[in-house]
């Protein structure tokens, strides 16, 4: 039996709750009285109940992101129906913002909005103490205030203060075994985002508050003695505070093993002399960086207030690119106001020359309380409904071309992006034509090849890698009228990269035994699979 339990829907089982993991962490003499329950998407809700229930609880904490919200409403719509006495709160960025306008929050008893890492247990306190408790006493500090929206009759609306991170005890001790062997270790140096691009949750923020430096690299170094290898900083803006960010890398630099993997969020145009010389000094497969491009169209940027110096950027992936083994996964979005097909066009074929290793090829996102909606009128922004809330049509995009980039960017993930196809990318791409004038366009190349494979099959994505080296191998022969066997050679080479030895039907007429790719310079167990297959083998491939 647990009072308080706390519970979630991850995306998948690999991703650890971070969040909850604070609000257990900070509960205080409530921490022995309260439970964390994780669970996913894709499982069945009375299930959840059933699993909730078991533990008699008094109040169940619920957090819900943009993922969840859809099987967060069942599970809450389930939890109540069958025992309405649990008290319900909600928690987490998809309540904090237009609260009063979701269905969930009319099944909840309370809602919980901004940072719930302290005021979570303060309302434990309030319902589950007595009034005269020494306790609740100290603690009685949160705003109850009834919300005056009329479509609200059961949820109280709690605007939770921002807490001081000083105050918060730190949640790595809550990583279990399991979780630093298979699971995702989220971590955070800072809170908060100094800029104000409107179409993120972070515009929101106020100023980045660092943690304590000292407290956090001991949490970290703690994890390290317990084995753990792999680490994501949730950190909006890992670069931002130059001291920090080089004191963290010279943290686990000095403490490198084999199978150590960081991964950061940086602002890609401030990359100073002091961080790349330590940056240059971390091993292949040790680094990964996500740098939010965005848009390289200048208007659009001052359109959404995002400021970024482009030629900066540019500086500095080619530099990550020439100097550095640091895999650089960078992000493009489709469907911002002001941009157009040939405008987005022109970014992805700036940002493939850059040569990050993954382009994320986004679909726009109206989150809620996020200032972006300010342009529905003027450039006809038309958004869904329903999670995850994807822009529809623009006046510059209409829904047919939204939906061809949308299959645009599926495809290239299963291209580009796995890793599958290192060495065979390059045969995609078309020379132009001698005597031609203007630019060849790898975005135009690729938007054919999208199309073409969406026509055959129907699907852009969920297709096997078998089937997609057998595509790949069609288009690039017939469609491109490459020679067979060159291409088949390039192709096999990349299918082995998974430690793959079945050799797909396409490839085997022009495919020898001997003909096998080298053993990889570093060893693929020793980083995440998607970067390992992108390590040049011992022959250099």
């Amino acid at each position: 039996m647990s009072a308080i339990v706390l519970a979630t829907l991850n995306a998948k089982y690999p991703h650890c709750a971070f969040g909850l993991r604070y609000l257990l962490a900070n509960m205080g003499e409530l921490r022995a009285d309260t439970e964390m329950l994780e669970f996913t998407i894709n499982q069945q809700t009375l299930d959840l109940v059933d699993a909730i229930l078991a533990r008699q609880p008094k109040i169940v904490g619920l957090g819900v992101y943009i993922w969840n919200i859809e099987q967060t409403t069942r599970l809450v719509a389930d939890l109540k129906r069958v025992s309405p006495d649990v008290i319900v709160v909600l928690g987490g960025p998809e309540v904090s913002y237009e609260t009063d306008q979701l269905p969930v929050t009319q099944l909840a008893d309370y809602v919980i909005t901004g940072e719930g890492d302290l005021a979570f247990a303060e309302l434990c306190r309030e319902l589950l103490l007595p009034a005269r408790s020494p306790a609740r006493q100290l603690v009685s500090s949160i705003n109850l205030a009834q919300t005056t929206h009329s479509t609200v009759t059961s949820a109280r609306i709690i605007h939770a203060p921002v807490p001081v991170l000083t105050d918060l005890k730190l949640p790595y001790d809550l990583y279990s075994d399991e979780d630093i062997a298979h699971r995702v270790l989220y971590v955070e140096a800072s809170r908060g985002c100094p800029f104000t691009c409107e179409f993120c949750l972070s515009a929101l923020d106020i100023p980045v508050r660092q943690f304590s430096l000292d407290e956090f690299l001991a949490a970290m170094g703690q994890l390290l003695a317990r084995g753990a290898r792999q680490f994501k900083f949730v950190d909006r803006t890992f670069n931002l505070n130059l001291r920090v960010s080089r004191a963290i890398l010279e943290f686990f630099l000095e403490r490198y093993q084999p199978g150590m993997f960081l991964h950061f969020e940086l602002i890609p145009d401030r990359l100073p002399d002091s961080l790349k010389e330590i940056i240059s000094l971390f091993p292949a497969g040790a680094l990964q960086f996500e740098v939010g491009i965005q848009t390289f169209n200048s208007d659009v940027s001052d359109l959404i207030s995002r400021k970024q110096d482009n030629d900066l950027v540019d500086q500095n992936l080619t530099w990550l690119h020439q100097h550095t083994p640091v895999h650089v996964h960078a992000d493009l979005i489709v469907g911002l106001p002001g941009e157009s097909l040939e405008s987005f066009g022109a970014g992805f074929d700036r940002l493939v020359k850059l040569k990050p290793h993954e382009i994320q090829v986004g679909i726009l996102k109206r989150l809620r309380g996020t200032p972006i909606i300010r342009h529905d009128a003027e450039w006809q922004m038309v958004y869904s409904p329903h999670a995850p809330y994807e822009i529809l049509s623009t006046k510059l995009l209409d829904f047919r071309t939204i939906q061809e980039l949308r299959r645009f960017a599926r495809t290239w993930d299963m291209i580009a992006n796995s890793g599958n196809f290192v060495e065979t990318m390059e045969l995609w791409w078309e020379e132009p034509t001698p005597g031609s004038t203007g630019e060849y366009s790898r975005f135009t190349a690729f938007r054919r090849f999208s199309a073409w494979l969406f026509e055959r099959e129907g699907l852009a994505s969920g297709i096997s890698l078998g089937r997609l080296v057998e595509r790949a191998f069609e288009y690039l022969t017939l469609e491109r009228g490459l020679p067979a066997k060159p291409v088949a050679e390039t192709l096999w080479r990349d299918y082995q990269r998974g430690g793959r030895s079945d050799k797909p039907h396409c490839l085997r007429p022009y495919i020898t035994d001997v003909q096998k790719r080298n053993p990889p310079s570093v060893k693929s167990e020793s980083i995440p699979k998607r970067q390992a297959r992108r390590q040049p083998d011992s022959a250099g491939h």
